[in-house]
């Protein structure tokens, strides 16, 4: 039986550590934050009772969502995702600030939610069915043959 040369065995080793490394750095955790929530400094600003939307907006900043109607309240949101591997992404943290607003457009209420908080909200996807068929060029082009009357060129 014949060894492997001197060079090659580094090489195999070297691949081999490279091979190693790489899937260590696979697994390893990446974080993302998303959103936007205000200071305590910038919401002690804030006084219930006093501000308006505007101010509100001009001192805090806009908010992420508002309320769907115009009382409606602002809310802000931050969220932190850890994505590790190839397992599913999973919610580290959510904060949400809800400023909400009387009829007049003044500050009634500033609450802080964190997840603990929270219930969790699932998500439905709601898609529309279209009459739009997935078929390929080929497809569409053989089958409008059946389709085509030349005896409407002649007229």
């Amino acid at each position: 039986m014949t060894r492997l040369p001197q060079h090659m065995r580094r090489m195999a080793r070297f691949g081999l550590g490279l091979v190693l490394v790489g899937g260590l750095a696979a697994c390893t955790a990446t974080y993302r934050n998303h959103g936007y929530v205000p200071s305590e400094d910038d919401l002690a600003e804030v006084v219930v009772g006093v501000d308006t939307r505007d101010s509100v907006a001009e001192s805090v900043g806009t908010p992420s969502s508002a309320g769907i109607l115009n009382n409606g309240g602002y809310y802000y949101v931050r969220s932190r995702v850890r994505h590790q591997g190839l397992r599913e992404p999973q919610v580290i943290s959510r904060e949400l600030v809800a400023i909400s607003f009387s009829s007049t457009g003044v500050v009634e209420n500033i609450e802080r939610f964190d997840l603990e908080d929270g219930r969790p909200v699932r998500i439905s996807r709601r898609v529309t069915e279209s009459s739009v068929s997935n078929d390929g060029f080929l497809r569409q082009l053989l089958g409008n043959l059946g389709n085509f009357n030349p005896g409407q060129f002649l007229e």
